[in-house]
């Protein structure tokens, strides 16, 4: 069927007679819908002109509900008070680089140091310096965040940002470039204070007097992918996190976005005060996935004093390796709770062994107050300054006693003390004795070429036993089980027995591996 084309002037027609056989029954109803629609404007309004569609009944009252709605929160006046105060930090390092042919030696930096983070954060798309490839001497540089904290030019940004940097500018919120030098860093808490020359009544933040709460609110203000300025909000996500960095770690976690370059920025509470400086995220991607960390302001007080004063930290040592207590060795303790820091060894000629302190040694409190795991024992005793006397109430062989003791200062290297007990006595490997039921097979540490004199060395794990569960290898040695020291599987057999005979779950053992003393606890197989 062919369509006809259409007549316009026969449809002009159509449409006036129609049009006039239109009842006035009919025309009030279409004009009554349409206004109901609040679009009856051009054509059915009796005026010549055009209505205001926006003062029509229906929008008004439209209007007039939204109004009684509580209205978003908006961080624009929090904003423009803090953001003149932060910072953009861009550092120039000057380094010497072989090309790159894939060997990590010839790398500007060490696997997993400092450095090498950076990179990781401000580097080129393979996270390697901008530059390296196939050149020598080049100027690499890398770009974070800070903000003032002082009317005279004092900053703080991360330290993984400024480290090793032979030059370092800010860029500040109105623009202006000016030039800074490096007062002092702490590789420990990843902090840095800088001070800006070229002015003496620069914007400051304030550092929060009180902690946050799981919920409040935060804006993270930064330098993200070198764009400056960037204000992104969130909620505290988390509190007293320990993502791995060391024994202070204790970061506030924040769901504001937070991106390469966010690092060494603040992270502002409502109130306008920093309550933590982004220092991480977790990210498979390398951008934010809704998970940064940041270093809470009582840390960074304690830290940018001492930096401030000369440069340095300085912390309290006690001199001992010290491990979380899990409910496993709180059992096997005979502990009601998995508190407190464990002694896995004390440092030959430290405080803590001077005062007594030997490994199994349970540490329940500081001057009276307790202690709730390792990390915070470390916390506690790194924030008093060396030469304290302090009061330890420790766990010693089921009974509690008092120690006192003066702390040492914490090495600014702490090296891994390594095994060198090489003796070779000729006796090679050997397979060694079964232990029932605990999965491993041990044989006398001086009949073990480089094994030492002391304990027991594994020399096979059962793959599927509890003992490989809780991380044992071929070649560690087992010093002591159930507090007891062992020098043969015998040993070994007749301390587990006797702590099946006290009913215990569990039986712990002090485990030397690569160098470091630990204290495992391995369930006990029943029968």
């Amino acid at each position: 069927m062919t369509e006809r084309p259409t007549d316009l002037s026969s449809l002009s027609s159509h449409r006036q007679t129609r049009g006039s056989l239109l009842s006035a029954r009919k025309l009030a109803l279409m004009a009554s819908v349409v206004a109901g629609l609040g679009i009856a404007t051009y054509g059915f309004a009796p005026s010549r002109g055009p209505v205001d569609i926006f003062s029509s009944p229906a929008h008004a009252q439209v209007n007039n509900e939204v109004s009684k709605v509580a209205q978003p929160i908006g961080f624009a006046d929090i904003v423009e008070r803090v953001k003149p105060s932060v910072i953009s930090v861009k550092v120039n390092i000057s380094q010497k680089v072989a090309k790159d042919d894939g060997d990590s030696d010839d790398l500007p930096f060490q696997p997993g140091s400092p450095m090498e983070r950076f990179f990781r954060r401000f580097g080129g798309p393979d996270g390697l310096p901008p530059g390296l490839r196939g050149g020598k001497g080049r100027v690499i540089t890398g770009q974070g965040s800070g903000f003032f904290i002082s009317a005279d030019g004092f900053a703080v940004t991360n330290n993984h940002v400024v480290d090793g940097a032979s030059k370092v500018e800010v860029t500040a919120d109105d623009g202006k470039i000016y030039s800074a030098k490096v007062i002092g860093t702490d590789q420990r808490t990843d902090l840095a204070l800088i001070k800006v020359e070229g002015g003496s009544n620069f914007p400051f933040a304030k550092l929060s007097d009180g902690k946050p709460r799981i919920g409040d609110w935060v804006l993270a203000v930064g330098n993200p992918f070198g764009l400056g300025g960037t204000v992104t909000a969130g909620i505290v996500s988390a509190m007293g996190r320990d993502i791995g960095n060391g024994p202070y770690d204790d970061f506030i976690q924040i769901d504001a976005p937070v991106n390469k370059g966010n690092s060494g920025g603040p992270a502002f509470n409502t109130a306008g005060d920093v309550v933590g400086v982004n220092t991480a995220i977790y990210s498979p991607s390398g951008g934010s996935v809704g998970i940064a960390f940041s270093i809470p302001a009582s840390t960074v007080k304690n830290v940018v004093a001492q930096l401030k004063d000369k440069g340095s930290v300085s912390r309290g040592w006690i001199g001992v390796q010290i491990q979380p207590v899990t409910p496993d060795i709180a059992d096997s303790l005979g502990l009601k709770k998995a508190e407190g820091a464990l002694v896995a060894e004390p440092q030959a000629n430290g405080p803590a062994a001077k005062a007594g302190i030997e490994s199994g040694d349970v540490i329940t409190s500081v001057n009276g107050e307790a202690v709730k795991d390792a990390r915070e024992l470390a916390r506690t005793i790194g924030g008093f300054p060396p030469g304290t006397a302090v009061k330890l109430n420790v766990l010693h062989k089921g009974q509690d006693k008092a120690v006192n003791l003066t702390l040492g200062q914490l090495p600014n290297t702490l090296e891994a003390k390594a095994d060198n007990d090489n003796d070779d006595n000729g006796g090679g490997a050997t397979r060694g004795t079964d232990v029932p039921k605990l999965g491993l097979t041990v044989a006398p540490a001086n009949s073990v070429a480089g094994a030492g004199k002391e304990g027991v060395v594994v020399t096979e794990v059962d793959p599927k036993s509890a003992a490989a569960e809780r991380g044992f290898k071929e070649g560690d040695v087992i010093l002591e089980v159930a507090g007891k020291t062992v020098a043969s599987a015998n040993d070994v057999s007749d301390a587990i027995k006797s702590a099946r005979g006290d009913n215990k779950n569990s039986v712990l053992m002090r485990v030397k591996s690569g160098g470091q003393s630990r204290f495992v606890a391995v369930p006990l197989a029943k029968g």
